[in-house]
């Protein structure tokens, strides 16, 4: 007669009565948009709601003409129009054909269950960087874009970022600031040369893209004629008055090609929303002291300078910050610091913009923008 152990008998025990586990895991439940709006601390969940419109502001929810496909708003009933009892949902740019509101209106009024971090987007209860959509009580399908020819960039905290993974606010600035601030500094020369492979268009290797236009252009029609491309400060040098002899006017972080009358016509203009259309680039408007770029560049436009923020500070030739004006002259100052935030939330890092970061830091100058390896970095920084 075989004997046991005394260790095997509380085993069986344990198992007899349910407490020593199971072979199945049982999945949690998904949360209640009330629960996800209780628990904004950053944490990973999937969160179940019916989608109630697309978020356009803080305390603005839309429920047709959606203008783009960046976010949506869910609640807990169908009918909710508070947007106190809503949670706001990022799309990143894997999931915005099949989700999105301007393409797929029809989801209003479905139940869907999304999984991201609870963390506040539009200053609002939010849901961000999610990594899987799907109907209520199907199984969630992950992202299948497939992946930059660059190695991938990191998400946050891996080696790179490692003296900054537990720092705040202040700390965090200072942090980064130690990280980036050594790059290999360029020639403004070589400067022609980089923007030809950081902006290379993806369908068209002779070409790069505009980034306010959105143009391929032909790299070889690189100058200072009309329908010539040139290379736009989105820092404006006249904000702190640098030149192009050092890193700050060479710094490609914030240099992107751009059409020389369009440039000519941004020129030092601070950042906000409004304004009139810009007859020579479609998506973009201005007035006498503000730009407002096309929707699929407005993160990229905020998140360089939110970088030019970082990596310039006391000790550098100049001090650059941020602040809520659009009246900043020559002062080395850029705005609005609220706007930038917003466009930082609404559109996320997209493929074409890691590959961005990833090229600058294999081939040029050996440093990152952080802001596109972790863009919810801006909201401890700037609260």
């Amino acid at each position: 007669m075989a004997r046991w152990s005394p260790l095997a008998l509380v085993v069986v025990l344990l198992a007899a009565v349910g407490l020593y586990g199971s072979t199945a895991a049982v999945a949690a439940a998904p949360l209640t948009v009330a629960q996800a709006i209780a628990t904004q601390n950053g944490s990973s969940a999937t969160v179940r709601g019916y989608v109630v419109g697309q978020p356009t502001a803080t305390t603005t929810v839309i429920r047709s003409g959606y203008p783009n496909d960046y976010a949506l708003a869910l609640a807990d009933s169908a009918s909710t129009t508070s947007t106190s009892s809503m949670v706001y949902v990022q799309i990143p740019s894997a999931f915005r054909a099949a989700w999105g509101m301007r393409t797929n209106p029809s989801l209003l009024g479905k139940q869907i269950d999304v999984t991201g971090s609870l963390s506040a987007y539009f200053s609002h209860a939010g849901l961000t960087s999610p990594t899987a959509f799907a109907f209520a009580g199907t199984t969630p399908p992950t992202s299948t874009t497939t992946p930059p020819t660059t190695s991938a960039p990191p998400s946050g905290c891996i080696a790179y970022y490692a003296t900054a993974c537990d720092k705040q606010g202040a700390a965090l600035k200072s942090a980064l600031n130690s990280i980036i601030r050594n790059q290999t500094t360029l020639s403004y020369t070589q400067v022609w040369d980089a923007l030809k492979a950081t902006d290379q268009d993806p369908n068209n290797s002779a070409n790069v893209i505009l980034i306010y236009s959105g143009i391929s252009r032909s790299k070889s029609l690189n100058g200072g004629d009309a329908g010539d491309w040139n290379r736009e400060h989105v820092w404006p040098q006249s904000h702190g008055g640098f030149d192009t002899t050092d890193s700050i006017g060479t710094d490609l972080h914030h240099l992107r090609p751009e059409d020389v009358r369009v440039n000519a016509d941004r020129g030092n203009l601070d950042f906000d929303n409004g304004g009139s259309a810009y007859p020579n680039a479609p998506g973009n408007y201005w007035d006498s002291d503000s730009w407002q770029p096309r929707d699929a560049v407005k993160g990229d436009v905020a998140r360089m300078l939110f970088y030019m923020a970082v990596r310039y500070e006391s000790g550098d030739q100049l001090d650059l910050e941020l602040n809520d004006s659009v009246s900043n002259g020559s002062r080395p100052l850029m705005g609005k610091l609220s706007v930038l935030k917003q466009w930082n939330q609404q559109d996320p890092p997209d493929a074409a913009e890691k590959r961005r970061n990833q090229v600058i830091f294999d081939s040029y100058q050996r440093n990152r923008n952080p802001f596109i390896d972790n863009h919810l970095w801006v909201n401890s920084i700037w609260p």
